[in-house]
């Protein structure tokens, strides 16, 4: 019933929606099958539209459209949009007659319910006649943003995989380091596990340095939970056992839990509790702390001295005893989508070799083994040899038709334990029990 109601909802909000479209989108035409006239515009010229989260990323193939344009005579709209609304957004495309969109990226978070709900085309045809080679794609992007159940419905964009990024200039401060010998016998390096990263976070906050220890990003539903799947990894927890018994609420959780909401409380400023990405990262970029988990493409960021205080002193490592919390985007046919032909056009040109090379070489954070294995590349980011390590360990969210919901239930246990309200158990106890109805 629940469900039901939830569908009715949608439709009716469809219906009041579809009139006005996607904003910038152009008017487009329609051919059955994805057809080889597609989408026109005034010329009567193939036209295409996509809509993209407000990323580096999307910036990067911004750039990159005219040269698409000028090879295949074909126009590209690019619409971007913040993910807090993206979501919504291309639900009520999804579900009409036919698509304002093309092509769309699909947030990790949202492939079950869009190929349960038979949103995304299969691309298995299109690439067997095209010859594409996804072999070249990270196994673990693949997984998560490519194929389910042997069919391929996206072609992995970009990683957002997460790991520990810190200052590498803190561990050389001299007076730090003699304080860090006297209390503790030992030398000033990184834990190697979250116990110890967590306490000299809060170490070094206690210093009253002009910099914290951490800087976090509590803000709900997304960047906490995103963060603290990363302590629930390291804990040894997950969302699921072996068994596929929900184990949202084990032991090593709610440690997890408590360690986050420990160095939260004790080691970060104080606005990180309402801290969303760009927040957290303005504040390292500040020289204002001395670690933060967040995304591997910060690096690049980091380093641009238009954006930093601290270019040339970020390194990224592994979590702590853990697995990082692999993510990332993928491109998609809609099955509504006007011109399907040429949205394939699109997507085997943005995503060949050439092309996620240049991509990267500008700061891109590319999903192809061969590009993040590339020599040139390395040269340029040394890191990205790093994100091929981790990413063999990494965990992904669990793929499920109920993965957006279940964001919001973790994101309001999360912030409610955080603040104090209830404990890590009870937290967690409540999102086990709302788990327990999901898909």
């Amino acid at each position: 019933m629940k469900k039901m109601v939830a569908a009715l909802l949608i439709c009716s909000l469809t219906a009041s929606m579809l009139v006005a479209g996607c904003g910038s989108s152009e008017s487009t035409g329609s051919t059955e099958n994805g057809g080889d006239t597609g989408s026109t515009g005034s010329s009567g010229s193939r036209e295409i539209n996509i809509l993209m989260e407000e990323v580096p990323d999307t910036t990067i193939v911004q750039n990159q459209i005219a040269a698409f344009e000028e090879e295949t005579g074909i126009k590209v709209n690019i619409e971007t949009i913040g993910y807090s609304s993206m979501h919504e957004k291309l639900l009520t495309q999804m579900i009409g007659a036919t698509n304002a969109y093309d092509v769309v990226v699909v947030d990790c978070y949202w492939v079950g319910e869009f190929v349960t709900a038979g949103w995304l085309e299969d691309l298995g045809p299109y690439i067997e006649k095209s010859g594409f080679d996804t072999s070249q794609y990270v196994d673990s992007m693949m997984d998560m943003v490519g194929q389910v159940d042997g069919i391929t419905y996206m072609i992995p964009f970009y990683n957002y995989m997460m790991s520990l990024i810190y200052r590498t200039d803190i561990f050389e401060d001299e007076t730090l380091r003699t304080a860090y010998q006297t209390e503790f016998g030992m030398e000033l390096t990184m834990p190697e596990d979250l116990e110890g990263y967590v306490e000299l976070c809060k170490w070094i906050t206690a210093q009253n340095y002009d910099y914290s220890g951490v800087v976090m990003q509590g803000a709900r539903p997304d960047p906490t939970v995103v963060e603290w799947a990363n302590y629930l990894f390291s804990c040894g927890g997950d969302f699921y056992d072996a068994d596929g018994k929900v184990a949202i609420n084990s032991e090593e959780a709610v440690k997890a839990l408590d360690l986050y909401i420990d160095c939260m409380t004790n080691a970060a400023p104080e606005g990180s509790k309402n801290f969303n990405l760009d927040e957290a990262f303005n504040v390292f970029a500040q020289g204002d702390a001395f670690s933060f988990i967040s995304y591997n493409w910060m690096i690049p960021k980091l380093d641009n001295e238009n954006e930093s205080s601290v270019t040339g002193l970020s390194e990224l490592i592994p979590i702590p005893n853990g697995s990082s919390l692999n993510a990332g985007w993928g491109w998609g046919i809609p099955t509504n989508a006007p011109d399907k032909d040429s949205a394939w056009e699109f997507i085997q040109w943005i995503e060949s070799a050439e092309v996620t090379k240049e991509r990267a070489l500008e700061g891109g954070s590319p999903t192809r083994a061969d590009v993040m294995n590339d020599p040139d590349v390395l040269e340029k980011w040394p890191y990205l040899e790093t994100v091929c390590e981790i990413m063999e360990d990494s965990k992904m969210f669990p793929i499920m038709e109920d993965a957006t919901q279940l964001v919001e239930v973790l994101g309001r246990e999360l912030s409610l334990a955080v603040a104090g309200d209830q404990t890590s158990q009870e937290a967690l106890d409540n999102v086990s029990a709302e788990m327990a109805d999901m898909q």
